[in-house]
């Protein structure tokens, strides 16, 4: 203590401040650290200070320590950070993250997270991205599990932005009457969204279909909504969905709940109670809002200005010229706009979706999805 009480007195009054720290074998950054503590504590600052945290887990009060263990059992899933920002909700003052994992841990209560190397998610269509409320809808079935001898499928759809999960419903079927009548309800209470991401699962799509087209689907172009789709396989295009599915089977499969009560509550929990991370530790009801795009049902038949139009058949074919070219049979009953390139090549529309191509001199009709085009590769949709 006598050295350093000779070094910050001589520190004082020289001018080489970095040759003094060399004289006495310290950095200069320790030299500057004693003369701050002596400038502000006097000879009382150069005792050496216990590197001991200023607080811990040992002292916080036990009731503290009993409602940070309360709240975590009540959310087994949500880590130290989540936890920490919903006790924080309900008091004023509130210990550190740290302080909340070391309560967590020695409460037997976490588990240490496996890091995966991220890998690049590529897609087959335009690869948007939800940057404001509905601009992106998700949707997937969760895989199934048995409670009490009954099957539980639920159809999960989420707002991509927001992570607000606008239904959790376990369904009777897959059927695509069953999962339109869903969406009804959906578009009915939230309105419309521009687009909408789905694997390439029925009933959102149609593996063999002209660009996999289902009815479900066509339904949604025909309200206006885009199409967005992972690639086959590839769960991960669709991850941030993928997760919500690994929230409810830990929190809802794990325990063997499955009738709609239990999942309107904890869908209730995770929309107006779950801070997330990557909300910057709002939750999803605090960003999301109802679209403008209002629901008005389902429109007789589209419009197609300064194009000729075609009915697609009971079958999925369209007439032209006295030949009958094949669509899709998911467009049966709607009508398709044929735009003319040249005297004997013409494009085909689904209301804003690019289906292909007419070559009336072969006589054929060519998919999107097989031109070599990247706009037509990926369906093509036309500009707002």
């Amino acid at each position: 203590m006598e050295e350093r009480i000779e070094f910050a007195l001589k520190a004082m009054q020289t001018l080489n401040f970095r040759a003094l720290c060399q004289e006495y074998g310290i950095s200069a950054k320790t030299g500057y650290k004693w003369k701050e503590r002596f400038l502000r504590e006097g000879i009382k600052g150069m005792e050496e200070q216990s590197r001991r945290p200023q607080s811990h887990a040992d002292q916080l009060l036990e009731e503290t320590v009993c409602e940070i263990v309360r709240l975590k059992l009540a959310h087994r899933s949500w880590g130290p950070r989540k936890i920490r920002e919903l006790y924080r909700r309900r008091h004023q003052e509130v210990a550190s993250e740290s302080t909340f994992k070391r309560v967590l841990e020695r409460a037997g209560l976490t588990q240490k997270r496996r890091r995966r190397r991220a890998r690049e998610a590529g897609r087959v269509w335009a690869g948007g991205k939800g940057t404001s409320p509905n601009q992106m809808w998700t949707v997937d079935f969760k895989g199934w599990w048995r409670s009490w001898g009954k099957r539980c499928e639920p159809l999960t759809v989420r707002d991509e932005y927001s992570r607000y999960v606008l239904e959790l419903r376990a369904m009777e079927d897959a059927r695509t009457d069953t999962v339109r009548r869903s969406f009804e309800r959906l578009f009915e209470r939230h309105g419309l969204p521009q687009a909408i991401r789905s694997d390439n699962a029925s009933p959102f799509a149609s593996v063999h279909g002209l660009l996999g087209l289902s009815r479900l689907s066509v339904w949604w172009v025909a309200l206006g909504i885009d199409l967005e789709r992972g690639r086959p396989g590839h769960p991960q295009d669709n991850g941030a969905h993928e997760r919500l599915h690994l929230d409810i089977s830990r929190e809802l499969e794990a325990i063997g709940e499955s009738d709609q009560e239990a999942l309107d509550v904890w869908r209730q929990s995770f929309n107006y109670e779950r801070p997330h991370d990557s909300l910057g530790m709002k939750c999803p009801a605090e960003l999301y809002r109802a679209s403008e795009r209002k629901y008005e049902g389902t429109p007789q038949d589209l419009d197609y200005p300064q194009m000729c139009t075609r009915r697609v058949s009971a079958c999925g074919a369209i007439k032209f010229d006295g030949q009958s070219l094949f669509l899709s049979s998911a467009l049966a009953g709607w009508s398709v706009g044929l735009k003319p390139l040249t005297a004997d090549r013409l494009e085909v529309w689904f209301g804003r979706l690019l289906l292909g191509e007419i070559n009336l001199a072969a006589n054929s009709f060519i998919r999107a999805d097989t031109r070599l085009d990247k706009k037509a590769k990926s369906g093509g949709y036309l500009p707002e």
